[in-house]
């Protein structure tokens, strides 16, 4: 499956802080559990690239601007 296709199935996500001092995604989902653990900058990282990824789809999403 990519990125830009769409799917039905529905999952919990939470993320925080282990024990270990990593940083935890955990997916869980019908038939799955994932935690994907992460050092804190790596964490950094993929919080730059959800952040990123958010701008570029606001911009998608927005109209065009009207020239005055």
């Amino acid at each position: 499956m990519g990125i830009n296709k769409q799917s039905e199935v529905a999952a919990n996500l939470q993320i925080g802080p282990t024990s270990a001092g990593m940083v935890r995604i955990y997916v869980e989902a019908e038939g799955v559990d994932l935690p994907l653990d992460f050092d804190p900058e790596e964490a950094e990282e993929i919080a730059e690239e959800l952040l990123a990824a958010a701008e570029r789809a606001r911009a998608m999403g927005e109209p065009p601007k009207k020239k005055r």
